[in-house]
């Protein structure tokens, strides 16, 4: 069976890495056929990871997060290295079959178009 692999914005949402991670662990350890790139500050994720899981999880680093109430224009035209705005060019440049966000809406579709 082929592999799938998802794009995770792990900065994305109000509690960022500290509940993202995790829960990406846990449907890891439900899911063996999915890999997953976390997407983000890799300080800040790389200490929540369990070895069991690094097979399987590739952290791309971000310098950049979009803010829950950042306007989408801001987003669109000064944050060119933000966790999701990578984590899309994962899935466009096919190296990730979805993208999964739990950050600014408004930004995922602006982006994500």
């Amino acid at each position: 069976m082929a592999k799938t692999a998802l794009a995770i914005d792990a900065m994305g949402g109000d509690y960022g890495p500290r509940v993202v991670v995790p829960a990406t662990l846990k449907y890891l350890q439900e899911t063996p056929a999915v890999s997953v790139f976390l997407v983000g500050n890799q300080s800040e994720i790389s200490p929540l990871i369990s070895t069991c899981f690094a097979s399987r999880v590739t952290i791309v680093h971000a310098d950049e997060v979009i803010a829950m109430d950042e306007k989408v224009s801001v987003a669109l035209r000064t944050k060119k290295n933000s966790s999701l705005r990578l984590a899309l060019e994962l899935v466009a440049n096919a190296e990730a079959q979805a993208c999964v966000s739990a950050g600014n809406t408004g930004a995922l579709m602006a982006l994500g178009r």
